[in-house]
């Protein structure tokens, strides 16, 4: 039997060692991350729930809210929404934090010095990153849509009504593929339209048309009242018309007042399901898609990546050794941060009001800062 020396030692030993100190430098940078990440969201999310409590207890006095409904009711389901919103910029702030200190103690300069791809030494933030974008993902497809319900209710029935807005003029709806119906105005304190058009269709022609002055709901949970009304019923070129100018007719359309009602944070409010179902059901009315609705549909998916991407750019930048240490890394990291959520508002805004797609204006900012990080990270490997 061969015996070892120490300068003649088989490659597969030497592999097997290297690998073996590789593993335990996955696992120990994938424990800072995750410890890191979680302890910046627990400081964070604790001066989020300062600055906003102090902001409105003023209010919670004047509606004379116990202490336990405030937090049960509203700061329990306050915690995932804020934490929806600033995951992404949780994990920049905790990759530069801890990954900063790394380079401070030169631990990364001997992981690399060792033969180590930096390529190679981004797989554990990955990893850990992957971590909380599923996490993430999960929040704002299930959880936090469930939570943010139940703050918005608190925030309509005790703080504020802002969101609640009423379609009022010029209000076109598909009932169904072949009726549709016209309200030149609707007035929300008794639930009544001036000047109502029935249209009905038989394979895309206009079959009959009813008119009325006014129609008035009734009862629930779909019975209207049309006054003064008219029926005018087509047969080619031929027409009948039947004029009731004093009646009123009650009928049944599928249409409730609260179809007239619309919620400004209502997306926030809906699981994916009941996201898609709801844009399903305007584009079967011949109503418009609901940009708003799709652009928050995609940014469910687009803000978990983004956490990746946001991670490769904090490593790029933290890696290094600088003079300005840590400070000068976190300053990046903020600077970075910002622009990420300005360029995230400006895509989402101009996806919604002007000709950008919904899914591009929630992944724009991802592409931009993936070659950002690509750039980053080729800096970083010289």
């Amino acid at each position: 039997m061969e015996v070892l020396t120490a300068g003649k030692i088989p490659f597969y030993l030497i592999l097997h060692g290297a690998c073996k100190r590789m593993k335990k430098i996955d696992i120990y940078i994938i424990k800072q991350y995750l410890g890191s990440f979680f302890f910046t969201m627990l400081l964070i999310t604790m001066m989020a729930v300062v600055i906003d409590f102090s902001e409105k207890i003023g209010k919670f006095i004047d509606a004379d809210l116990s202490i336990w409904k405030v937090l049960s009711e509203y700061y329990l389901n306050f915690i995932p929404w804020i934490n929806g919103l600033m995951w992404p910029l949780f994990s920049l702030i905790a990759v530069i934090f801890f990954t900063s200190r790394l380079a401070k103690n030169s631990e990364i300069l001997a992981v690399l010095s060792s033969g180590v791809s930096f390529n190679r030494l981004m797989v554990p933030y990955i990893i850990a990153g992957s971590i909380i974008a599923s996490l993430l993902w999960v929040g704002k497809n299930y959880v936090i849509p469930k939570s943010s319900k139940v703050k918005n209710d608190f925030e309509y029935e005790h703080l504020s009504k802002k969101h609640q807005k009423t379609i009022n003029n010029d209000i076109h709806i598909f009932l169904n593929p072949d009726e549709k119906i016209f309200i030149r105005y609707y007035r929300k304190r008794d639930t009544s339209g001036q000047t109502f058009r029935l249209e009905s269709f038989e394979d895309g022609k206009l079959k009959r048309l009813i008119k009325a002055e006014q129609l008035i709901f009734k009862e629930s949970p779909n019975t209207w009242t049309m006054k003064n009304y008219e029926v005018r019923t087509f047969d080619g070129l031929s027409e009948r018309v039947e004029s009731y100018p004093k009646a009123e007719l009650d009928t049944i359309l599928d249409l409730t007042p609260e179809d007239f009602v619309r919620n400004t944070k209502s997306m926030e409010n809906m699981s994916t399901r009941d996201l898609k179902a709801y844009i399903d059901r305007r584009r079967g009315r011949g109503m418009d898609a609901a940009k708003n609705f799709l652009v928050q549909l995609h940014q469910r998916n687009a803000g978990p990546f983004s956490i990746l991407i946001l991670t490769l750019i904090g490593a790029a930048i933290a890696s290094r050794k600088v003079r300005g240490g840590m400070g000068l890394h976190l300053a990046l990291g903020v600077i970075i941060g910002a622009a990420y959520v300005v360029l995230s508002q400006f895509s989402s805004t101009f996806a919604i009001n002007m000709s950008m797609s919904p899914m591009l204006g929630a992944w724009f900012p991802n592409l931009i800062f993936a070659f950002v990080a690509l750039i980053l990270m080729g800096f970083s490997q010289k």
